[in-house]
C-alpha cells in the first residue's frame, strides 16, 4: 500500500512478538494486521459511540426504568433462562 500515511505505535515487546507470529502464521504483512485490527476497533468504537448517543436521547425525553425495575427485569431473565 502506497498511499496513506505512516502511524509509528511503541508496543510491548510481547505485543510485539505476537504480531509477528500472527504475520508469520498467516503470511500477512504487520502492516495489514495493523490496518485490520485499527479498522475493526474504530468500527467498534463508532457502533459504542452511537449507542451511548442513542441512550442519552432516551433518558433526555424520559425513557428511563428505575434501579428496582432494572433489578426485577434482571431477575426474571434469569428465572427464563434457568427454565429453558
Amino acid at each position: 500500500m502506497t498511499d496513506g500515511r505512516v502511524v509509528t505505535a511503541h508496543l510491548p515487546e510481547a505485543l510485539a512478538s505476537r504480531l509477528d507470529e500472527a504475520s508469520h502464521r498467516i503470511d500477512r504483512t504487520r502492516s495489514w494486521i495493523v490496518r485490520q485490527a485499527i479498522g475493526e476497533w474504530l468500527a467498534e468504537e463508532q457502533l459504542r459511540f452511537e449507542m451511548t448517543l442513542e441512550a442519552l436521547k432516551s433518558v433526555d425525553e424520559g425513557r428511563t426504568i428505575s434501579h428496582d425495575e432494572a433489578l426485577t427485569k434482571i431477575q426474571l431473565r434469569g428465572r427464563e433462562r434457568r427454565a429453558a
